[in-house]
């Protein structure tokens, strides 16, 4: 006889809604004596930490925050960032973490549109939030954090973070619904205006738990935060570390030297950080010659790391693991898991395939590379592109306030990433664009990121990036924005000849432009400067 296995059973003893939030509340009790928050002076543990958290969100519910109401937050990664992942969520409201290096009037254009009720800034940024206030001719409620660290100018005086830390803290409540809105995100701004992303508390629950198992993360790890917290919310590893009961280090200045610093002080096992850091930290002068013993271990993303850089980051002692997301995808959602087999490979070889975006993350549905003419998966051979679609618990909400643009993002049961990749015969999907930067020469697709590769390469280049620039006979031509290192030189002569050596004829730019290069607060080149940039320039003569 069939069983009625569908029968109605669900209630609160059998069903519970997946919130970060209950990570804090077990750490505060199972870690309650060791380490959470490291910063200077700071010393806090988990069930200091937990408490914090609690009367912040008290303060906060004392100035009328509720369910649904959105707070931004302008801040660098220091303890009260953190606390406010924890503390805004269990009001049931909104934590809008903004990009602090962004201009007044994208900052205008996020507070407006995000519709937020609160901001809470760091006193060393309220020029900024100043400026962004008179460009919205309007003002918002302002709480300060007054930093001992900073150099900061006067806040706005109105009350302070620790006026909320002194409030006698909230007990732990966790959302009745896990679809609930949890954070609104920006997206970073590589071209043209920012989208707001929406996680909820299913996708950021999953997404931490997902962390721990990809990255093998074990018991009571240093980890240094690096990743801005307002960017994905630090890829969610300040909900991460609260299940692993993480040691978090904080380093105001993120210059490489404090970075190294850090890292040596405090023993550092775990960090994330986009290339960009990556290689910063590989040319800096305080770098040690001895690499770290034992090695540290890095997650890094935000965009394809040159193999060149691996392999000096593996010099150095970094054990580097290459993950692949979006903003939308709550961060990283594949990661290039090591085989056995790689340990054989030469340094260079090895650092080839640490350069793949992978496979997908366990907490992740799938992951396909299709070709969007056909609606059918690329074949597995590493040449041919495809565009990658992605399904899973971990994948937004929407766009804020924007159906249309969800709508188009979620075609036919898939989030469309707009990235262009290949598949390798082991199933290891590899980045070759973003589909707006193939070139187009001749008729041949050309991969910026191909070219990019080599370009690091030279010895002399620091920072590059190839875009397309109109070409009379070609149609398009790889044009290569460049940053040299300190001393060094090198013409543009010599660079292209240095990619003709090491890639096909028809690849190599065909225009190299020397300068700095504009990038994000999280390292991203942003592509859509420079591709203005190089069709300001003209066509090729």
């Amino acid at each position: 006889m069939r069983q009625h296995y569908d029968a109605p059973h669900r209630d609160d003893a059998n069903y519970v809604a997946l919130s970060p939030l209950s990570f804090l509340k077990r750490a505060e009790l199972v870690y309650s004596g060791r380490a959470a928050v490291t910063y200077g002076d700071i010393r806090r543990t988990w069930a200091q930490t937990g408490a914090r958290c609690r009367s912040v969100a008290a303060g906060l519910a004392a100035l009328g925050v509720g369910p649904g109401d959105t707070v931004s937050v302008l801040s660098p990664n220091i303890p009260e960032l953190f606390e406010l992942h924890y503390a805004v969520p269990l009001l049931g409201a909104v934590l809008n973490t903004v990009n602090t290096r962004l201009e007044p009037e994208t900052v205008a254009y996020i507070l407006a549109h995000s519709d937020s009720t609160l901001v809470i800034a760091d006193t060393a940024l309220a020029p900024l939030l100043r400026e962004a206030f008179r460009l919205n001719g309007n003002t918002l409620p302002v709480v300060d954090i007054v930093d001992a660290q900073a150099q900061a100018s006067a806040g706005f005086g109105e009350r302070s973070y620790d006026d909320l830390a002194a409030h006698p803290p909230m007990v732990w409540e966790l959302p009745k619904d896990e679809w609930q809105a949890l954070a609104l995100n920006y997206t970073s701004g590589t071209s043209g205006r920012p989208k707001g992303v929406i996680y909820h508390h299913r996708g950021a629950y999953l997404m931490a738990m997902g962390t721990i198992a990809a990255w093998a993360l074990p018991q009571h790890p240093t980890y240094l935060s690096v990743v801005p917290m307002f960017h994905c919310n630090g890829w969610t590893h300040p909900w991460s570390m609260a299940i692993v009961g993480a040691n978090m280090v904080f380093s105001r200045d993120a210059s490489p030297g404090k970075l190294l610093e850090a890292m040596a002080a405090h023993r550092v096992t775990h960090m994330g950080a986009a290339p960009i850091v990556l290689q910063m930290l590989c040319d800096s002068r305080d770098a040690s010659a001895q690499p770290f013993n034992p090695q540290i271990r890095v997650m890094t993303a935000g965009a394809p790391p040159p193999p060149a850089v691996l392999e000096k980051a593996a010099q150095m002692g970094l054990d580097v693991m290459q993950v692949y997301g979006l903003t939308e995808t709550y961060g990283h959602i594949s990661q290039c898991l090591w085989q056995d087999e790689w340990e054989a490979l030469s340094v260079s070889a090895r650092a080839e395939k640490q350069a793949m975006q992978g496979v997908a993350f366990p907490m992740v549905e799938d992951i396909r590379v299709v070709d969007r003419d056909t609606g059918t998966d690329v074949p597995r051979d590493g040449l041919t592109q495809g565009e990658i679609a992605i399904r899973g618990n971990t994948v937004m909400k929407g766009y804020y306030k924007d159906a249309t643009s969800t709508a188009a993002a979620f075609e036919s049961g898939w989030f469309w990433s707009g990235d262009a990749a290949v598949v390798h015969p082991d199933g290891y999907i590899q980045i070759r664009d973003r589909l707006k930067d193939v070139i187009i020469s001749g008729g041949e697709n050309i991969s910026s990121v191909e070219v990019e590769s080599v370009l690091y390469r030279h010895p002399a280049i620091s920072v590059a990036a190839v875009v397309a620039r109109p070409h009379p006979k070609w149609g398009e031509s790889p044009c290569a924005f460049v940053e040299l290192r300190e001393g060094a030189s090198a013409t543009e002569a010599e660079i292209i000849a240095f990619c003709r050596a090491n890639i096909a004829h028809f690849k190599a730019p065909k225009t190299v432009v020397f300068g700095p290069l504009p990038k994000t607060a999280t390292g991203k080149i942003q592509k859509f400067i420079l591709r203005t940039a190089a069709r300001d320039l003209g066509p090729q003569a």
